[in-house]
């Protein structure tokens, strides 16, 4: 059943991005995609040389990381250690084998102009956990796990907005839902969360992008609010460049060729997973759990065209749980960073090495 639930979901992100290319070409006035994660691809002139005409910044730079269209991935973690305090077994300890699953990813442009850019993005992420003594789990939080992996299915609205030739405003929303669903028992719309962020920027030239912003943001677990600068910039020499969106993620870009690249940096990947509580395993009535899930992950990533427009990324790091990661809140509520309220469950997962290879369809 996963495996034809699979099918159909590889054949629908296929689809999308067929049709969102046939369909572009019904625009007069057409600017390139935007990248609804890291703002990459190749700038071009979003102006108009016409007498009269009003000039609108692009939103892109020269040098950026080509923007990725459709990307199927997997990631794999290798093993470390899960500690967890049961409310009547004493604290437990227990190793997995590895943390590991599938990534998928679609991006494509509803409206493109001069004038403002509208994109929509679709993502499945999924993450296993292969406990090495299944048997032996008495933990809820560990048991919970073992049962069904951690799932997140959404979707993405980023608009970009040129106010003239030098300004811009950058809107995104994202609408995810999470939680140890399975691909055929979905979970209620009704706990998707919805993060959004709001960026005011300025295009000083075709190498050097920046802005200022807020967030309201699920990557540091629990559902919080935080201050975001945005910064993309490539040398004269367009061997080197940076590609930011602080606190989120940061790299340096080391250009080889136009068909090849490093990137090093770290990204903050994190959300709030709802957890079913199949056959009562945390207790009868505790039917609203949200398990707080956010590590930083420094990376190196090789990225290289294999043909054309088919692009592999290659990435090896290693994973830093971050804080409070793993915790289990009753509901889903905004958490400050300086909360002492108690935690519903506390857990505590061991840092470790991962890797991710990925295929990517780019823009032109």
């Amino acid at each position: 059943m996963k495996k034809k639930n699979l099918l159909w979901l590889c054949l629908f992100f296929v689809q999308t991005f067929l049709f969102a290319q046939n369909d572009s070409t019904k625009v007069e006035e057409e600017a390139p995609p935007l990248d609804l994660s890291q703002f990459s691809g190749e700038a071009e002139v979003a102006t108009s040389n016409l007498a009269g005409m009003k000039s609108y910044c692009s939103s892109k730079i020269f040098g950026i990381s080509p923007t990725k269209l459709i990307s199927i991935g997997y990631d794999y973690q290798l093993g470390f250690d899960m500690k967890a305090n049961p409310e009547t077994a004493g604290t437990e300890t227990q190793s997995l084998n590895a943390l590991h699953g599938l990534r998928l990813l679609a991006n494509f442009p509803v409206v493109s102009k001069n004038s403002w850019t509208l994109n929509i993005g679709a993502s499945y992420w999924e993450s296993n956990y292969n406990f090495a003594k299944p048997d032996e789990l008495r933990s809820p939080t560990m048991r919970s796990l073992n049962q069904s992996a951690l799932r997140n299915a959404g979707l993405s609205f980023t608009v970009f907005k040129p106010l003239d030739a030098k300004h811009f405003i950058l809107f995104l929303s994202n609408h995810d839902l999470n939680g140890d669903y399975r691909l055929d028992e979905f979970q209620s719309l009704s706990l998707l969360k919805h993060s959004l962020m709001g960026i005011f920027g300025w295009r000083k030239h075709d190498r050097l992008q920046f802005g200022f912003g807020a967030a309201r943001t699920y990557r540091v677990g629990a559902m919080n609010y935080i201050p975001v600068i945005l910064y993309n910039y490539t040398s004269e020499n367009r061997k080197w460049g940076i590609e930011a969106v602080l606190p989120a993620r940061a790299n340096y870009r080391r250009t080889f060729s136009a068909r090849s690249l490093l990137l090093v940096g770290y990204e903050l990947e994190g959300n709030s997973y709802h957890l079913r509580n199949r056959g009562n395993v945390f207790g009868a009535g505790r039917d609203d759990l949200e398990l707080r899930r956010s590590e930083m992950r420094l990376k190196l990533s090789y990225e290289r065209s294999l043909y054309d427009f088919l692009w592999i990324s290659l990435q090896a790091g290693y994973r830093y749980n971050w804080r409070n990661s793993y915790n289990v809140d009753r509901g889903d509520f905004f958490r400050s960073f300086f909360s002492s309220d108690p935690y519903a469950f506390q857990n505590t997962i061991g840092n470790n090495l991962f890797f991710n290879i990925s295929f990517n369809l780019v823009s032109p």
